[in-house]
């Protein structure tokens, strides 16, 4: 399935919504390749960067979902975005939300700017090293 038969297949008022999000990240970050994807039990929009999950835009029953790793890699970023994003759903690493009143474009757009630094990859190594020199 593509990405446009994917955003279709979402409730009316959502799609344009979805599409301008997804249309930011692909911009925002150009490290990412999307591809729609099983995860959690559902599909979604899944943006993988160096093979590594890096974020899922997914629409279910009662919410969109924008599901952001370096957010849960990050405190720093996570606080931020909290206090920007004050109307949205937060949860470790994913962003809930029912509008774009929720999650204006202006700051989705500053997020995935911020996010496309981090290097997933990078992190996990860093991760395992430490470990193995435990």
């Amino acid at each position: 399935m593509s990405i446009s038969d994917f955003i279709a297949k979402q409730l009316p008022e959502r799609q344009e919504l979805l599409t301008q999000i997804h249309e930011a990240i692909i911009k925002e970050d150009k490290t990412v390749k999307a591809d729609i994807e099983p995860m959690m039990g559902k599909e979604m929009i899944v943006y993988k960067a160096s093979g590594f999950f890096k974020y899922g835009l997914s629409g279910m029953k009662n919410y969109m979902s924008l599901h952001v790793m370096p957010i849960y890699a990050s405190t720093a970023l996570y606080s931020k975005y909290k206090d920007l994003l004050s109307k949205a759903n937060f949860q470790k690493g994913c962003i809930n939300f029912k509008s774009k009143e929720e999650i204006p474009l202006k700051i989705v757009k500053q997020l995935i700017s911020d996010c496309s630094k981090i290097d997933l990859l990078a992190i996990k190594e860093e991760y395992l090293k430490s470990k193995s020199g435990k």
